[in-house]
């Protein structure tokens, strides 16, 4: 149950910090971004293998733009930040 309840305000808290202009994001959207790797693993060890896997797949719908910027930074390209 605390699972359910874990993920419900990450859920809420990624809701508030889409609201907040773009130069507000960044801080608390990484925090997200860490946070959420550890949160899916527990809603597969609890809910089992399809829900962990429905979590990853909205997981990395909502960070696609961070993470395609993280990946080609780790490439060593230059990606172009959004203001």
């Amino acid at each position: 149950m605390t699972v359910l309840i874990t993920s419900a305000l990450w859920v809420i808290a990624a809701t508030i910090v889409a609201f907040l202009p773009m130069r507000y994001q960044y801080v608390p959207g990484i925090a997200l971004l860490l946070a959420a790797p550890v949160l899916i693993y527990m809603i597969g060890r609890d809910f089992g293998l399809l829900m962990g896997a429905l979590a990853l797949f909205a997981f990395l719908s909502m960070f696609r733009s961070p993470l395609r910027y993280f990946w080609k930074r780790a490439l060593g390209q230059k990606p172009e930040v959004p203001k």
